[in-house]
């Protein structure tokens, strides 16, 4: 196992700005995810990771040693590509070997690490059959055991799921979360599905714009994110931009006016709202809003619907169960908003209020 630290990293490409001052230190044995949506730079930092490009500035230390300019063989990591890379002409034992056989080690030790790895991750029986023969989840777990059996001390994955159907990525993800956990090998994983990192990662850093809007756990990111980015990217938060009335206690965006209890920063612009925060409101009441429904999506254990207050659009997401009936667009439905899990983000800093 290594640490892995990121050092005031950036990369250019002529004008684009890819990667800007990155700072990122990862634990040794950590399984660390790198979320963000496409172009924001995510992988263009795992390969500046993998030695695939060059830095422009800043330092990557593997171990506290610094591999930032070595090449990507001598760096000691390993590398599952988002399209595999596997050599179709070769059964799954020689694309596993071949890292080994590059090495020059010996015939007995490369077949035993070749078949220890390829036990671990489900694959011993498919050990003679040519990758061109194989499933997208088989080819996956042949991806993963020709990066680990060269024993990185880095393990590095780009978007390796987003290949797969829904299904089969769902049993794929537990599969590398447990290889990883019985390894415990540090690993550095590049997705832009939310789902993905909330449920692999021990820590996530959430990057926009080259950027790194927000580092920490699954659940610091998700219940107390620090900027309205991060709140409407890891949640799909509806997020409203306004500005907080201290006196009377509402919050005004556009034609809405929101009575907001208890105490905020007289400099809230932003509010979040994630849709499972919104509840149909079984009676009348004070805290009680009145929205005109614009569209319903059935989901089976949940319902998603689009509310209009006053012209702006809420999500709200139900418990089906809790739907006296299924609402149809144009009705008018009454909800309630539980104020004590949404977020209020500051004008200048976007430090949030709870």
């Amino acid at each position: 196992m290594a640490s892995l630290r990121i050092q005031r990293v950036s990369k250019s490409f002529g004008s684009l700005q890819a990667v800007s001052a990155v700072d990122i230190d990862i634990r040794s044995g950590e399984f660390f995810a790198i979320l963000g949506p496409s172009g924001c730079g995510k992988t263009t930092l795992l390969r500046l990771v993998a030695g695939f490009e060059q830095a422009d500035t800043g330092d990557i230390l593997l171990e506290g040693k610094d591999v930032t300019r070595m090449s990507p063989q001598s760096r000691g990591v390993g590398m599952v590509f988002q399209n595999y890379a596997l050599f179709p002409h070769m059964t799954v034992y020689e694309n596993v070997a071949f890292g080994l056989k590059a090495k020059r080690l010996a015939k007995d030790e490369v077949q035993a690490r070749v078949e220890r790895v390829l036990e671990a991750v489900h694959m011993k029986e498919r050990t003679h059959t040519h990758v061109s023969g194989l499933s997208g989840g088989e080819q996956q777990r042949v991806a993963v055991a020709r990066a680990v059996v060269v024993e990185p001390r880095v393990l590095l994955f780009d978007e390796p799921l987003s290949n797969l159907d829904v299904a089969l990525r769902s049993s794929t993800r537990q599969e590398i979360k447990t290889l990883q956990h019985n390894l415990g090998i540090t690993t550095l994983y590049v997705t832009h599905d939310q789902s993905e990192a909330l449920s692999l990662s021990d820590r996530i850093a959430v990057m926009n714009r080259g950027c790194i809007e927000q580092v920490g756990t699954p659940e610091e990111l998700y219940d107390r994110p620090r900027s309205p980015f991060v709140a409407e990217f890891l949640g799909a938060a509806n997020v409203l931009h306004g500005r907080f009335d201290g006196e009377r206690q509402i919050f005004r965006s556009g034609n809405l006016e929101l009575d907001i209890p208890g105490r905020l920063g007289r400099d809230a612009c932003a509010l979040a709202i994630k849709p499972e925060h919104i509840t149909p409101a079984v009676s009348d009441g004070g805290d009680t809003l009145d929205g005109i429904v614009a569209s319903v999506e059935y989901q089976g254990f949940t319902t998603s619907i689009s509310l209009s207050l006053r012209g702006t659009l809420l999500r709200a997401l139900f418990l089906t169960s809790l739907l006296t009936h299924k609402p149809t667009p144009g009705e008018k439905l009454a909800i309630r908003i539980d104020w004590s899990r949404c977020a209020f983000f500051e004008h200048e800093t976007s430090r949030p209020n709870f």
